[in-house]
């Protein structure tokens, strides 16, 4: 009879795989990320069958922990000005505050192991957060862009701010509220 599965130790292996995806890349052997965890290489394919359905389970993570951080509070009845400086607020200051999961978690994002299934599990599960980019280009001046350019500018301007806030900390406010006066001219 199996043994029961411990989210204690799951929970353990995404957060070792963190670490390890930050300072060794996608190409560090599962061994090593069992070891971070301090469980045997055989334990892990306990939790994940295989390492690409670990990279699939730990993206849908980190990316849910992003989504929800950046509308925890959102105020549905306000403005959209202030709905998009919400959130644009609680994710930079998500990723500032977790480099190695915001480095972890843009390695996964363009890595062709993580399957359509999962970003489709990730659009679910934050879609809060893409109601309001939506709502942002339909009014602005990507309405007649595509969906995923409005994306990939947002994301653009959000990693350089994230960059600034984090190799900067004294100003990280400072330059979190500049790249949001930025993207919202950009947009609106």
């Amino acid at each position: 009879m199996a043994r029961p599965k411990s989210n204690d130790k799951r929970t353990a292996i995404l957060e070792a795989a963190v670490r390890v995806i930050d300072q060794e890349g996608l190409s560090a052997p599962t061994a090593t990320i069992a070891r971070e965890a301090g469980i045997s290489n055989g334990s892990l394919f306990t939790y994940f069958e295989t390492k690409t359905e670990l990279f699939n389970q730990l993206y849908l993570e980190l990316k849910t922990q992003m989504g929800t951080a950046a509308v925890e509070g959102f105020p549905a009845k306000a403005a959209l000005r202030k709905q998009a400086h919400h959130v644009w607020w609680n994710w930079m200051h998500w990723a500032a505050a977790h480099p190695p999961k915001r480095r972890a978690l843009a390695q996964l994002a363009v890595s062709e192991q993580i399957t359509p299934e999962t970003r489709a599990a990730v659009y679910k599960n934050i879609a809060g957060l893409i109601d309001v980019l939506e709502r942002m280009r339909l009014r602005g001046s990507l309405q007649n862009g595509a969906t995923n350019f409005a994306s990939s500018m947002m994301t653009s301007l959000a990693e350089t701010t994230m960059d600034y806030m984090i190799n900067d900390p004294a100003n990280a406010d400072k330059h979190c509220t500049v790249g949001f006066e930025t993207f919202w001219r950009a947009t609106s």
